[in-house]
């Protein structure tokens, strides 16, 4: 039993760390320009590079492509019914739901509030979500490769469109296709083909939805962009076939924000300092590991357990766990794909919000509440490895925090990289912060208090709570995933019985992922050029060395504190009030 719940939690934290050594040099060979581009790349590049950009210019560039972005992927939508390599008719979505899909996909976060295989054209599936899913992943890598420089004193940032063709034609389309490959021999579907109608062994007749699936899933894992090309996501037999391509799936997404944090370190020359990183992040991604298998998969179903009580009435003096059935003594099995072994959808389901990739191989609303602690804690302190390289950054806030902190309980100005920190860098690192944890509570406080939430959730009391915070929280981070059972899918054009809601949630959500999106992207862009131009201070005896076992129980403590203070009530009105509450039971 132990080997079969802690094995592959183990075998994806050890692999996906020795692949993120070799990949991260690759990734700071490529970034840094030291390859040289095959002669059709060399022309393209030429063309695309507009020359050297300060931050301004490289931020300006940013939001401009991302505002282009925008229009195209609008367009693909609103002309869905026109478009070819749509044999099946697929109708328009609501224009709100359109709003919502569009700043999800172009912010790496692909909060889904549609069905890809009902919703969505082959031609849609292909050119609006597959190409965000390789170009919005791109744009957090850029921007983090960008910081770096600013960091280590560049005059210049680089060139946000040059970075932007690195990352896609030299990271992601080579790894793309090995593991489109992998998920192919899987059984994964490629094709053109959007359906085929088959007959089944009792003679029906059965719609099957294929199409590019396996292009789709393995950029949707690498991207850590989540969604999926079926409603059901990674719990979809054609996108998750197997308990191996399980496995692949939950790597694809874990190499490159393990990766990128010894890429920070190679690129500043610090790569000592990188590990003390990287060992922090390990630490509460194991620890979120553990807390959700323990609670979820070693633990049953607390509604189960008050069952047995009310049958045996504790008069029977046997113990309420023996009265279980023998498969809920493995844990709570609801929602689960047992065909991916036992401790796989509670790995997946803290793995899936520490890299804030968003994608489900098992029903999140499912998750014991105290089990749920655990992906709610990945998302609102956002800095568990992370997307690829937004993690990053975020981690580079909380670093330059608690630096600050430290500096001034022992009275001296702190500094970072030999960098003195001042009072511009403390401004825009905390915006950064606490942009994420307000735009998570004011509207999930409005919608809790209003019929937009209460007439969306589909449980009463402390999970209703939860799905709400839960969808604020996913978009706020980036993340995607989502407590099933909020009645905001398809928007109001969508379903036989809309709710009217439906539009307030696209539009509330959708603006809730763009501002979550870009101002904390944008702020540590601006903070580490002010803080790269300073001049270099000496290595003194006060210094504060980055690359020690007391640096990261200080970036441990500092993280711990913030988030404790920042969301533990909200923790303790949802997840850890239903715990410990009353259990709901009828019949």
């Amino acid at each position: 039993m132990f080997i079969q719940i802690w094995f592959l939690p183990f075998a994806l934290l050890t692999t996906a760390t020795l692949l993120a050594w070799p990949l991260s040099k690759y990734i700071a060979w490529v970034m840094d320009g030291h390859y040289r581009p095959l002669p059709g790349f060399a022309w393209v590049e030429r063309e695309i590079n507009t020359g050297p950009q300060n931050w301004k210019q490289y931020a300006g560039s940013l939001l401009l492509f991302n505002t282009l972005l925008f229009v195209f992927g609008y367009l693909v939508l609103a002309l869905q019914p026109l478009l070819p390599l749509n044999p099946e008719g697929k109708t328009l979505l609501a224009p709100s739901t359109i709003f919502n899909t569009v700043a999800s996909f172009m912010t790496n976060t692909d909060l889904q509030h549609y069905a890809g295989d009902q919703q969505l054209s082959n031609f849609s599936q292909l050119f609006f979500c597959i190409t965000n899913l390789f170009i919005s992943a791109a744009i957090g890598l850029s921007a983090l490769c960008a910081i770096i420089r600013a960091l280590r004193g560049d005059t210049s940032l680089g060139n946000f469109f040059l970075d932007i063709w690195r990352v896609v034609i030299y990271l992601f389309i080579p790894l793309a296709f090995i593991f489109a490959c992998i998920f192919m021999q899987q059984g994964s579907p490629m094709t053109f083909q959007s359906s085929y109608h088959v007959t089944t062994l009792d003679h029906a007749t059965q719609h099957i939805v294929v199409g590019p699936v396996a292009a789709f899933e393995s950029i949707k894992m690498l991207g850590t962009n989540g969604g999926g090309f079926y409603g059901m996501n990674s719990a979809h037999p054609f996108e998750n076939p197997t308990a191996l391509s399980n496995f692949f799936n939950t790597l694809a997404m874990m190499i490159f924000p393990f990766a990128l944090v010894f890429t920070y370190g190679r690129m500043l020359n610090q790569i000592r300092h990188s590990i003390v990183i990287f060992l922090v992040m390990l630490f509460f991604a194991a620890s979120t590991i553990i807390w959700t298998i323990h609670f979820d998969t070693l633990k049953p179903n607390p509604a189960m357990t008050a069952h047995a009580e009310r049958i045996f009435n504790n008069k029977m003096r046997i113990p309420a766990i023996a009265s279980l059935p023998i498969n809920q003594r493995l844990g709570n099995l609801e929602g689960k794909e047992m065909r991916f072994g036992t401790s796989a959808g509670a790995t997946y389901a803290a793995l899936t919000t520490d890299m804030t990739c968003g994608a489900v191989n098992a029903e999140a609303d499912s998750l014991n509440p105290i089990a749920a602690l655990s992906p709610f804690t990945g998302m609102w302190l956002n800095c568990f490895f992370g997307g690829k390289g937004v993690g990053m950054i975020n981690m580079l806030l909380y670093i330059i925090l608690g630096i600050f902190l430290a500096g001034m309980m022992v009275g001296r100005t702190p500094e970072y990289l030999g960098k003195k920190i001042g009072g511009h860098e403390v401004k825009l690192a905390i915006l950064a912060l606490l942009v994420h944890p307000l735009l998570i509570l004011i509207p999930s406080g409005l919608f809790a208090a209003t019929e937009w939430g209460q007439n969306a959730i589909s449980n009463p009391g402390a999970h209703g709570l939860s799905q709400i915070v839960y969808q604020f929280s996913s978009a706020s981070a980036n993340n995607g995933s989502a407590f099933d059972g909020l009645g905001v899918t398809y928007g109001f054009y969508n379903s036989k019985n809309p709710a009217p809601e439906a539009a307030a949630w696209d539009i509330a959500t959708g603006l809730v992922i763009i501002f979550s999106r870009y101002i904390p992207i944008i702020a540590p862009i601006a903070m580490a050029a002010f803080l790269g131009r300073k001049k270099t201070s000496p290595f003194g005896i006060g210094t504060l060395r980055t690359d020690t076992f007391t640096f990261g129980l200080l970036l441990i403590g500092t993280i711990i504190i913030v988030g404790g203070l920042l969301y533990l009530p909200v923790a303790v009105l949802g997840p850890i009030a239903e715990q410990f509450g009353p259990i709901p039971f009828s019949g």
